[in-house]
């Protein structure tokens, strides 16, 4: 089969490029403030053949270049025949090279070789003239040469609206749930000018001067509209649950709407009911967020952002696990969010989600066991940790260099020096490096040593024995607590027994320590909570939290939740009125929790060749759920006192209380509790 190809990295870097430039707010484009890394514009594809038999092949490129035909003649020099793109090309029998140079300014240099002995797939090679003989790109999606490599294959579906409503003087359209879309306008009789408001609310909607994104039709000609036909246009691709016309009446209507629903269609995916209707009903809601969120990357909100940001999608890389566990949209966002070397800022500005990369590789190698996908990254993980060493100090400790963001959470930290959470995290990234070093048997000396350095001075300075806890900072001597860094130690084993007991007590369940609101760290810290068996308070939570967001009308899951907001203020954030996004991917955490700790689904090899099912009973009285496991899945039905366990793949391992059971293949495990 015959796949277009490119050079490796270069198709993840141009359509994320794409992606983080489409932001628009307030009717003006708003392109990501960080440096873009850019793809080769300059490639040259390889590939040698021991023909039996003449070879016919046509080669279909986007760019500008030709194809020579290698040939080595008996008296030792070399044939070179070159034929441009579009051409039917028969090669003689006998050693042949054929090489096809292809420059693109403005996009991706790809080709298609197509023939029944000369094709193009992963086996040929590619240079940028600099790093040569790189085994080429290429994607299942893109094995036609009547596709364009640059135009991602999205599914469509055109959508009426769930209701219509004529209210403060003009046409209210609900669809139901955050959706990303083209907006078709249809117009009966003739063009008319309008103005459309878009919300995730309806308060947003309705409120014409201030909505996030608006648009001011005014002629058939408006930039951002495009003529379908004589009656139709189109608007660009935006992402709502409410779309207001002011001033369309009804007895005036001359325009029909409906909008055309852009999605990445990643399958059933995983499935989950049990005897606890709310949080069943938290679970669908978080399967529909991280679908919406989940397009040819991990997205933050479809609304605002659309942005890929490391943080966001180190989460996502957990939940995907979960949910449809994709391994296509995992690569493609490590190698759109690394881009090509040289380094030069970390990734989003922010020093923790650079970290975050790096830990992601030992989970995405967990998750799916693909060295070859770790030997592609190896040279750009090297580079990256170089990047972050340079920037340590002699304590071993990662700072801020000028322009650098230190985030870890919209929370209320003491940044004044190094901050604790960054060194949990920096050491996590240690032994992730370590880790795929061992996979790759290169050698791990330096970095254990520095991770022994690094693991005693987060003890030494920044222990507090009398707080019982992690301190944020120690230089600026307020010694101030929060959460998140107590959170790491004991996520990932950096506090001994004895610390995390006091941590659980003075920290986790003290009401004097701030509070979090991010779903985005309420993640870890349930998962805190799970890891220490609290596995009732994890369920209280889960069905307070995302339960409250449901309870103010949430079809999505957003991205902060403060239950004392219950005014027009629960929707702004960053100083705008409509800035929170209510349609985030970290807001569908649960499916992660639920997945992973209440019915106890993990990895214990890389890939899922062992996996562990150890679900939490106690908990529910009826439960019917299924969940990828690698390339298959197991199910868990439990009801009337029985529990039956399937699975249609090896390795697989049940855990209850005091008993365990092998699983195997295709032989359901009947037990009656």
């Amino acid at each position: 089969m015959s796949y277009w190809i490119w050079f490796p990295g270069d198709f993840e870097i141009y359509q994320l490029m794409k992606q983080n430039f489409s932001r628009e707010e307030r009717r003006f484009d708003w392109p990501a403030y960080w440096h873009a890394t850019s793809w080769n514009h300059n490639v040259r594809f390889s590939r040698d053949y021991e023909l039996v038999e003449p070879a016919t092949f046509y080669v279909s490129a986007k760019g500008k270049g030709y194809v020579a035909v290698k040939r080595l003649l008996t008296e030792g020099t070399e044939q070179v025949d070159k034929f441009p793109f579009e051409t039917e090309i028969t090669c003689l029998p006998g050693a042949v090279t054929i090489e096809v140079i292809v420059c693109h300014l403005e996009g991706l240099p790809s080709i298609f070789v197509s023939g029944k002995m000369i094709y193009s797939d992963g086996s040929w090679l590619s240079s940028n003239y600099i790093e040569h003989s790189q085994p080429v790109g290429t994607s299942e999606l893109f094995t036609s040469h009547e596709q364009n490599p640059m135009e991602f294959p999205y599914t469509h579906e055109v959508r009426e609206p769930d209701n219509e409503e004529f209210t403060e003087g003009g046409l209210l359209l609900d669809f139901g749930y955050d959706i990303t879309a083209v907006t078709l306008l249809e117009f009966k009789e003739r063009f008319e000018p309008m103005t459309l408001c878009y919300g995730e609310s309806r308060t947003e909607a309705l409120d014409v001067a201030d909505c996030y994104l608006k648009q001011v039709v005014e002629t058939p000609d408006d930039v951002g509209l495009e003529k379908v036909d004589q009656r139709t246009f189109a608007t660009r691709l935006r992402a709502f649950r409410y779309i207001f016309l002011p001033g369309i009446r009804k007895e005036q209507k001359n325009i029909s709407i409906r909008v055309d629903h852009q999605y990445v269609d990643f399958g059933p995916g995983s499935q989950f009911t049990s005897s606890d209707e709310r949080l069943d009903q938290i679970w669908q809601i978080a399967e529909r967020t991280f679908r919406a969120c989940s397009s040819i990357f991990f997205l933050d909100g479809i609304k605002r952002d659309k942005w890929v940001w490391s943080g966001d999608a180190y989460q996502s890389y957990f939940i995907n696990q979960y949910s449809f566990s994709d391994k296509a949209i995992v690569e493609r966002t490590i190698l759109g969010l690394r881009g090509n070397d040289p380094f030069k800022q970390h990734l989003n500005t922010i020093i923790d989600y650079s970290l975050y990369w790096l830990i992601s590789l030992e989970v995405y190698n967990q998750t799916f066991g693909d060295r070859d996908f770790l030997e592609r990254v190896y040279p750009k993980m090297e580079s990256l940790l170089a990047y972050c060493l340079e920037q340590t100090d002699e304590n071993g400790f990662i700072y801020g260099r000028k322009d650098d963001w230190v985030y870890i959470d919209w929370a209320e930290f003491d940044i004044e020096g190094p901050l604790c959470a960054e060194q949990m995290l920096l050491v996590r990234a240690f032994e992730s490096v370590i880790a795929i070093r061992k996979i790759l048997n290169r050698p791990v000396t330096d970095i254990e040593r520095k991770l022994a350095i690094l693991k005693t001075n987060i003890q030494t300075f920044y222990w507090d024995a009398d707080k019982k806890a992690f301190i944020d900072s120690y230089e600026s001597g307020k010694r101030n607590v929060t959460k998140h860094a107590n959170i790491f130690a004991i996520l990932f084993d950096y506090a001994d027994e004895k610390q995390v007991d006091e941590i659980k007590q003075h920290v986790l369940l003290n009401s004097q320590i701030p509070e979090i609101h991010t779903p985005y760290f309420k993640f870890w810290e349930l998962e805190v909570m799970a890891k220490l068996g609290e596995y009732t308070y994890v369920v209280d939570q889960i069905k307070a939290y995302w339960g409250g967001m449901l309870d103010e009308g949430a079809t999505t899951f957003w991205e902060y939740y403060d239950p004392s907001e219950t005014d027009v203020s629960k929707y702004a954030m960053y100083g705008d009125k409509y800035g929170k996004s209510l349609c985030h991917a970290w807001g569908a955490s649960p499916i992660y929790l639920i997945g992973r700790y209440l019915l106890g689904i993990r990895s214990t090899a890389p890939g899922y060749r062992q996996f562990e099912v150890a679900p939490q009973l106690d908990l529910f009285d009826q439960l019917s759920c299924m969940f990828p496991v690698g390339e298959g899945e197991v199910t868990i039905e439990l009801a009337e006192g029985t529990l039956e366990v399937r699975t249609n793949v090896d390795g697989g391992t049940l855990r209850l209380p005091n008993q365990t059971f092998a699983l195997s293949k295709e032989q359901p495990l009947t037990i009656t509790l």
